[in-house]
């Protein structure tokens, strides 16, 4: 279905990423792990290589906050390549006082982690689209979340010290919406933009907390990291076509 695809993956070398790069390789495309941490990616990528038999994995060090990051980034792949495909918007940067509880997050941590996180997808998708508009054609998927559909159920972190941080929820929510607004500005450019919206994935939480998240759902509860691969394929290959500017959550009926 994507055979011959370039397709960057930020946070490529990530719990999420890592199986976005696998279902790509498993699709016969060519997978670049963008990421901002040089030592784990080519790691990460050597590991990879050697489990899938594969040479079509690649990686660049990316900073998606930095225009000058993102500039080299394009245009090694350009060079490299002389296309590039599709990218995935996944990684996730915050600073180090990311997830306090709401009455203890401070407003400078706040409009910080907003900046890096929801900034950071916008300069990036600013920088690809640029991009894609003078190559032709291209396509965007932003990884939001749940959270960023419905208020957060704050029930299953009874029991646990666990909590959506309220970053979280702002920034999944209004990438959702620079999803829906990109789409339509694009109009004319044949530029693809969706977002794809899992629910939790399971990361050795607390067994209380998995329990409590599990009686939302309606069969498997928490999801594991291969679940979401089948969505990702079929919003990067011709098959979602005409799908742009949509919401696609996996979350096991969580959200309903």
């Amino acid at each position: 279905m994507l055979k011959n695809k370039v397709i960057v993956v930020t946070g490529g070398a990530g719990l999420i990423g890592q199986e976005f790069i696998k279902a790509i390789i498993e699709q016969n495309a060519i997978a670049i792990i963008a990421d901002i941490n040089n030592e784990i990616g080519e790691k990460v990528k050597e590991q990879l290589s050697k489990e899938l038999h594969s040479d079509n994995i690649d990686f660049v060090k990316l900073d998606i906050t930095s225009k000058k990051s993102l500039t080299e980034c394009i245009d090694y792949l350009e060079k490299k390549y002389n296309r590039i495909d599709a990218l995935v918007n996944n990684a996730y940067p915050r600073n180090k006082n990311y997830a306090r509880h709401f009455f203890d997050v401070e407003y400078d941590d706040f409009v910080e982690n907003i900046g890096l996180n929801l900034g950071g997808y916008f300069t990036t998708s600013q920088k690809f689209a640029r991009y894609f508009q003078k190559q032709g054609y291209g396509n965007i998927i932003n990884i939001s979340s749940i959270y960023g559909v419905v208020a957060p159920k704050f029930e299953v972190y009874d029991g646990t010290t666990m909590t959506t941080p309220v970053e979280y929820a702002a920034i999944k929510s209004g990438l959702i919406h620079l999803t829906k607004y990109m789409a339509k500005y694009f109009k004319g450019m044949n530029i693809k933009v969706n977002t794809l919206s899992p629910g939790g994935i399971f990361d050795n939480q607390p067994e209380t907390f998995l329990e409590n998240y599990k009686d939302q759902c309606l069969d498997k509860g928490m999801l594991d990291k291969s679940d979401l691969k089948g969505t990702l394929v079929f919003l990067l290959s011709d098959m979602s076509k005409y799908i742009n500017g949509q919401n696609i959550i996996v979350d096991d009926g969580f959200s309903l």
